[in-house]
């Protein structure tokens, strides 16, 4: 399996494992797939300050997905470089070919 482990079905939406770079020199939502640690891998520019990194992680879901930012919740993870997103309104199929389409090599 690939990415696709790092995405939970909940029906009413998904919960994704991601793994946060912050401090990078670009934003890449998603940079990879840490097979490893099934998390899908982003970089961002903010540094993880005040929630800076998080909110500009949020905010990258938000326009990737094209929902709003306030559907979508940091589950687990606030404080740490792994975390667990809840993502209201978005399907699994959706998550699947937005994320399959970026992370294909």
């Amino acid at each position: 399996m690939s990415f696709e482990e790092a995405i939970k079905d909940l029906g009413s939406g998904i919960i994704i494992d991601i793994e946060v770079t912050p401090g990078s020199r670009s934003v890449s939502v998603p940079s990879g797939y840490n097979e490893w640690r099934k998390r899908i891998e982003v970089k961002l520019t903010k540094n993880a300050q005040k929630g800076k990194a998080n909110e500009q992680l949020v905010e990258c879901l938000a326009e990737l997905f094209g929902i709003s930012s306030s559907d979508i919740l940091i589950n687990s993870g606030a404080t740490n470089s792994k975390k667990s997103l809840l993502l209201k309104g978005v399907s699994y199929q959706q998550a699947i070919s937005i994320f399959g389409a970026r992370l294909k090599k």
